[in-house]
């Protein structure tokens, strides 16, 4: 393995390791995109468990979640926080509806940074969100 793929490898794992440690719901995903992990803060949000969903593609982890905008409207993978975070390398926020593997609609917010280690070099992402509470949007 090159000195270069284990960096990259390393940084993942890095950001894994972060997230599992963290008491906000968090995930990663890879440079393409693929769900590598989501911490267990994140379960009754996106209703499963990691153990459950497993490492997901990009379009597969976008279309279970059924993301929408506030209005409604579906939202594609590159415009989602972690599609924008991967795809084009810079960081966002965004309020979003999602259907969890429960099968529950909630209201979120998310916010995901790229894992750059240099310019033009984009390793993957990580996302942290949260459920929005409808009372205090009142």
């Amino acid at each position: 393995m090159s000195d270069e793929s284990t960096q990259h490898n390393l940084i993942l794992i890095l950001a894994r390791d972060l997230t599992s440690r963290l008491a906000n719901p968090a995930a990663v995903v890879d440079a393409e995109g693929t769900l590598v992990y989501f911490n267990e803060a994140a379960e009754p949000i996106l209703g499963l468990t990691y153990a459950e969903a497993g490492e997901l593609r990009a379009g597969e982890w976008a279309a279970q979640m059924d993301p929408k905008d506030p209005t409604g409207d579906p939202i594609p993978l590159e415009e989602l926080p972690l599609g924008v975070a991967f795809g084009q390398g810079r960081p966002t926020h965004r309020a979003l509806t999602i259907t969890g593997g429960d099968g529950v609609v909630r209201d979120i917010e998310s916010t995901a940074i790229p894992l750059c280690p240099r310019e033009g070099l984009i390793l993957g992402a990580v996302a942290l969100f949260w459920e929005r509470s409808r009372e205090a949007e009142r």
